[in-house]
């Protein structure tokens, strides 16, 4: 084999090497950028069960209230129901299903939507705002409301990040050409007032 076959050899090795390492790099990266998605979204997984975790206690404390409006109440209850009737096999991959996930954030909102009619109904009640327990579970409830804002955003975030390096070229003909399973990310959608948590007074 003469050398300039030999030039040519070690040339195409060295190509081939540069490609790898270039396709390994792309590919460890959007590993670690769907890593950040799934670590914010189980923090946004988290916030929604803390409020759940919260409300059989407000229920309970509401409940304790003369003549409060059961309708109200009933509405708060299966609200949570439906929240907790959103499953999927592998709750990680709900992410992945917009069906799924449009179900999921439906059902949050409903539940969000239910909590604040609440709020608005407890204040005809100054003896139930009187409360030192419930006066805690709303400020609870308040900061949850926050939390789940901020969760929503960061999740948001991390998810048009990475949404960005699969799209961008050459990172999504290399994810086509070689199959890896990659797939685009859902967002929350924004709803109106869902920037600010309900407003609580003891007034």
């Amino acid at each position: 084999m003469g050398k300039v076959a030999i030039g040519c050899l070690v040339l195409v090795i060295l190509a081939a090497g540069l490609l790898v390492v270039w396709g390994v790099g792309i590919y460890n990266g959007l590993i670690q950028s769907e890593e950040r998605v799934t670590e914010a979204w189980a923090q946004v997984e988290t916030t929604y069960q803390r409020r759940a975790d919260l409300i059989p206690n407000l229920v309970s404390t509401v409940q304790g209230a003369a003549d409060f409006e059961q309708e109200t109440l009933n509405q708060v209850i299966e609200a949570r129901s439906r929240v907790g009737q959103v499953q999927v096999d592998n709750p990680g991959e709900l992410i992945n299903d917009p069906a799924a996930f449009a179900r999921f954030e439906a059902a949050q909102g409903a539940l969000s939507s239910a909590l604040q009619r609440l709020l608005v109904v407890v204040e005809r009640y100054p003896e139930l705002r009187a409360v030192a327990a419930f006066q805690d579970l709303m400020v609870q409830l308040e900061g949850t409301e926050n939390r789940i804002s901020v969760a929503r955003m960061r999740f948001n975030e991390t998810a048009r990040d990475f949404n960005v390096r699969l799209r961008r070229f050459p990172n999504r003909l290399l994810v086509d050409a070689l199959g890896w399973a990659f797939e685009t990310k859902t967002y929350f959608a924004a709803q109106p007032g869902a920037e600010e948590a309900p407003e609580v007074s003891f007034d």
